[in-house]
Formats: C-alpha cells, sequence, structure tokens
C-alpha cells in the first residue's frame, strides 16, 4: 500500500518535485486534457530500446510479435530498429506491408492460415511461413503446383509444460498448435514439406507460452527439441516468444538478454550444433511496459462494510486481459505518482458487467475523486491489440511519445466508426 514502484513505469518515466509524471518528455496530465481519455501513451525510446536489446541478444532474425501491439507506426519503428515482425492473419500482414516492412523482414504463424493467406503471403515474398498443421500442408502443394515457392518452418509441440497460465500455455501435447514430436506427427510433416518442391524447409519453430517467469521453462524444452532438431541438419531454430514481464509489485523477470544467453547455453549442452541459426519471438517483453493507460474517473461508490468501487471511462473494451486470465495491474494518479497508496478499492469499467474489471485490488492515495485521471502502467502489451466495441464503445487513442512531442499513431474512434460497417 505504499508508492507505485516506479520500475513499472517507462523507461523515460520522469516523477516532478509535485509528484506530476512525464514521459518521453511530456506531461501526462496534459495529454489527458489534450488528447481524451481513456488514452494509450507509449513511450517510443522505451520501445527501441527494447528493440536493441532483441537484437544484441539474438541476432538478426529475432522477430517481434506483432500480436501484442501492432500499428503502421509501430511496424516501422521495430522495423527500423532492426527487428523482423511475426503476423498471424492477412491483417497484421497487411498492416506491416502497409507501414514499409519489406516482406522478407516477415514470419508468417497462425494455426488456421486460409488459402488466401498463405497466397497474400507468397505472393509477397515473406520470409518465413511457420506451417502448422496437415492441412495447411495440403494447401501449401497446392501453391506448389501452381509454382509458387516459399521458404517455411515447421512449428512443433515439444510437450512442456510452462510456468504460467494454462490459456497461454502452448507447449504441452494437447493443444491447438502445432506438430506433435511425441506422436511422430512433427516428422511426417517434415517429410511431406521436403517432398514438396516449390518448399524450402530451413527451420523448426516451437513456443511453450506466454509471461514466463522460470527460465527453466525455456531449458527444458530446447532439452525436448534437441534430439528431434538436430537429426535434421536444418539451419534454424526458433524457440518462440514467451518472456515474462513484472506487471505488479513484487514481481521480477529476466531480461531478454539473459533468456538468450540461458537459450543458448542450454542449446550448447543439448549437443545442437552452434551454427544453427537461434532466433526467438518476443512481443510482450518489447511492448508492455512501454505504455500506460490514462482513464478518468467518473464515479466513486462506497458500500459500506464491503468495498469501494472506483469506475472510470474504459474497461474491458481496452483491456480484457483482467477478465480473460485474471491478470494484475497496479493503479495510482499520475498527480502524486510517489504517493502512498493506503485506499484499498476495486476499478471497474463502464461496461454492463458485473465481471468488467480493471484492479480488483487496487490500492490508491486516499484523496482520490472523480474528475481524477487514474493511471495503469504496463499496458503496452494485449491491451490496444485485444480491444472491442462491446456496448458500442469506441476504442481509445494511441500515442507515441518521444523529446517532449506527443504523436497520434491511432486515433480515438468515432460513432461515425462505428456506424460504418453497418449496411
Amino acid at each position: 500500500m505504499g508508492p507505485l514502484p516506479l520500475h513499472l513505469l517507462p523507461s523515460t518515466g520522469t516523477v516532478a518535485p509535485d509528484g506530476r509524471l512525464t514521459i518521453g518528455g511530456c506531461d501526462v496530465l496534459q495529454l489527458a486534457e489534450r488528447y481524451g481519455t481513456p488514452l494509450f501513451v507509449y513511450d517510443e525510446e522505451h520501445l527501441r530500446a527494447r528493440c536493441r536489446e532483441a537484437v544484441a541478444a539474438w541476432g538478426d532474425g529475432v522477430a517481434y510479435a506483432s500480436k501484442a501491439f501492432l500499428c503502421k507506426a509501430m511496424a516501422a519503428l521495430v522495423h527500423d530498429s532492426g527487428m523482423c515482425i511475426d503476423v498471424s492473419t492477412g491483417g497484421e500482414l497487411a498492416v506491416c506491408l502497409a507501414a514499409g516492412v519489406p516482406p522478407e523482414r516477415l514470419v508468417l504463424h497462425g494455426n488456421n492460415k486460409s488459402l488466401a493467406e498463405l497466397t497474400e503471403a507468397v505472393e509477397a515474398g515473406v520470409g518465413r511461413i511457420v506451417v502448422d498443421s496437415f492441412d495447411e500442408i495440403d494447401r501449401l502443394s497446392a501453391l506448389a503446383v501452381a509454382g509458387m515457392s516459399a521458404r517455411v518452418m515447421v512449428r512443433v509441440t515439444p510437450g512442456v509444460e510452462a510456468h504460467t497460465h494454462e490459456y497461454v500455455m502452448t507447449g504441452q501435447e494437447d493443444t491447438k498448435f502445432g506438430f506433435s514430436i511425441a506422436s511422430g506427427a512433427a516428422a511426417r510433416a517434415v517429410d511431406q514439406l521436403r517432398r514438396l518442391p516449390e518448399m524450402e524447409v530451413v527451420g523448426i519453430h516451437a513456443h511453450i507460452g506466454s509471461q514466463i517467469f522460470v527460465l527453466a521453462s525455456f531449458r527444458k524444452a530446447i532439452e525436448a527439441l534437441a534430439d528431434f532438431f538436430t537429426p535434421l541438419g536444418l539451419p534454424e531454430l526458433c524457440l518462440g516468444g514467451g518472456l515474462g514481464v513484472p506487471y505488479v509489485t513484487g514481481e521480477a523477470a529476466p531480461t531478454i538478454i539473459e533468456w538468450a544467453a540461458a537459450a543458448r547455453e542450454a542449446c550448447a549442452a543439448a549437443g545442437i550444433p552452434s551454427d544453427t541459426r537461434l532466433t526467438a519471438e518476443p512481443g510482450r517483453a518489447i511492448a508492455a511496459a512501454a505504455a500506460v493507460t490514462l482513464y478518468r474517473v467518473g464515479t466513486v461508490k462506497d458500500l459500506p462494510g464491503i468495498r469501494s468501487y472506483v469506475a472510470v471511462d474504459g474497461g474491458m473494451s481496452d483491456n480484457p486481459r483482467p477478465v480473460l486470465y485474471g491478470s494484475g495491474y497496479e493503479a495510482f494518479l499520475p498527480r502524486s505518482t510517489t504517493a502512498d497508496r493506503p485506499r484499498q478499492v476495486r476499478v471497474v469499467g463502464k461496461h454492463c458487467e458485473s465481471g468488467d474489471l480493471i484492479v480488483p485490488d487496487a490500492c490508491v492515495p486516499a484523496d482520490l475523486v472523480v474528475g481524477d485521471i487514474l493511471c495503469t502502467p504496463v499496458t503496452g502489451a494485449y491491451g490496444h491489440s485485444m480491444a472491442s466495441n462491446y456496448n458500442k464503445v469506441p476504442r481509445p487513442a494511441v500515442l507515441f511519445v518521444a523529446g517532449g512531442h506527443a504523436r497520434v499513431v491511432v486515433r480515438r474512434e468515432t460513432y461515425d466508426d462505428l456506424l460504418r460497417l453497418d449496411a
């Protein structure tokens, strides 16, 4: 119930003597007044620094997992910082191409890629297609017959259960993703793809889950992969993403550098050739801590002997993670960033659901009142990207801030936007 841990703020976050928060040289309260709320504010230098760290740790070929957060400005920033980008739908592919990202710097994922999506990717010349099912191999076979070629990787499930929420575990046997090594499906997939003359198999891909704090989970995955991967003689091994980030007081996570070092050590110990192109796909680790979300408090409802509710002008439509995964967040007032937070409240949204929770057990300053700007940090991943228009609420604007300047990279939706698709 003390002050907000400042390490949860974006890297350029600074607190003035009067307690006001600045990010990227921009006063956060002034941003809320000028651009309205809810509002996503991204620290551009934080994003660039994490991208540079990823390239330094993993080398060329490391890809940003765009599902964490994507818009044209984000795609351009990531590409300019030296990373590739992984996309998992035709829509994500279209955004990256529209941003000017060279197609050879893109990796196409997805457990149910349509023939249209595969055709778009092959025609564009994406760098890698990560194959996920035998049905997809049939679709690629049709493209190969038509004379279309691509470089492909095979996504496998190593049979490893990561220490994370069950909804974001992906490396176990019971999963919709990839080919099982244990059942022999992965070996059959590699064999079938190698028989397609226009498809060049260049590597193996594995991903065990998201929000993983324990490096031993990645080591276990590499141990499980080694006996399958090494005899194939393929040049590339991608370990996917999944590195966790701290969201609340008391959490800590390995750095991207530590993650990569542990992976390389595990590969060496498992006998994976040292000249293997080892890559990864961080998303949350790049974007999450780079942003904060600003809300305006609209209602404070005290229920004596039960709890106090603080309702803000956003909710599950701009951050569904607490509802989906029980994800934790901190809350604070950027007018008094370093103030103690002795008052326990439930921060909720404006949607017609009792489960519309943002921070179920939030600690806030005692003097919080209606009209205050309330801030939740570490909202740069899987907030805006998973946002919806539930209750026909327009999605928030997104700002990039740097050097004392703010730019709108995603404008706030309007009611006209909500009506535009109606027939």
